[in-house]
C-alpha cells in the first residue's frame, strides 16, 4: 500500500477549502480551487465510469463533473441546497485540467498549520490511500487532507473518452 506523500508537515501546511460528504470532512489546497458553483443541471456521456455524473458548459468551457460520494465508493446522497460543484484545476498527463467536483456542502477555507497535519494511517495492503496529502486535526475533528490531482489522476481515461463524445457531437 502506499500511504500519504513523503512529505514533510511544512510542505502542507496552507489554506485549505474545506467541504463534507456525509458527515466526513475533508480539505483541498486553496490554489487547486477555481470556483464554487451551485448545483447545476449536468449532461451525460454514456460509457464512462459512473462517478463520471457528466459536463457543464461554464461559461462556454466544457468541463468533466466528477462525484466525489461515487468515486469514494460511499452511499448516495439525494441532492440539497447546499450540494455545489467545486472545479478545480488539476495536472494531468502533462496538462492542466479544469474539473467539477460535487460535494456536499462546503464549510469554509481554514489555515493548518504544520503540527496540525499527520500521515494518513496505512491500512493494509488492499486499500490505496496515495491520494491522502494527511490528516488536519482542527479542534476535535478531523479532515482529510486531499491530494485532488492523485484523487481524479486515474479519470484521465475517462476525460478522454468526454472529450472524444464532445468532439464527435
Amino acid at each position: 500500500m502506499t500511504t500519504a506523500p513523503s512529505t514533510t508537515g511544512a510542505s502542507r501546511a496552507g489554506k485549505y477549502l474545506t467541504f463534507a460528504l456525509g458527515k466526513e470532512g475533508f480539505g483541498l489546497e486553496i490554489l487547486k480551487v477555481r470556483e464554487i458553483i451551485g448545483y447545476m443541471d449536468i449532461t451525460a456521456i454514456p460509457r464512462t465510469p459512473s462517478y463520471v455524473r457528466g459536463v457543464i458548459n461554464l461559461r462556454g468551457q466544457v468541463i468533466a463533473v466528477v462525484d466525489l460520494r461515487a468515486k469514494f465508493q460511499m452511499e448516495p446522497k439525494d441532492r440539497t441546497e447546499e450540494t455545489c460543484i467545486i472545479v478545480v484545476e488539476i495536472r494531468s498527463g502533462g496538462r492542466k485540467l479544469n474539473t467539477g467536483i460535487v460535494v456536499d456542502r462546503v464549510s469554509e477555507v481554514q489555515d493548518i498549520r504544520a503540527e496540525q497535519i499527520e500521515d494518513a494511517p496505512e491500512f493494509g495492503s488492499s486499500v490505496e490511500g496515495n491520494f491522502i496529502l494527511g490528516m488536519g486535526k482542527i479542534g476535535d475533528s478531523v479532515k482529510i487532507l486531499l491530494d485532488i490531482d492523485k484523487v481524479l489522476a486515474a479519470d484521465e481515461v475517462a476525460y478522454n473518452e468526454i472529450q472524444g463524445a464532445i468532439a464527435a457531437s
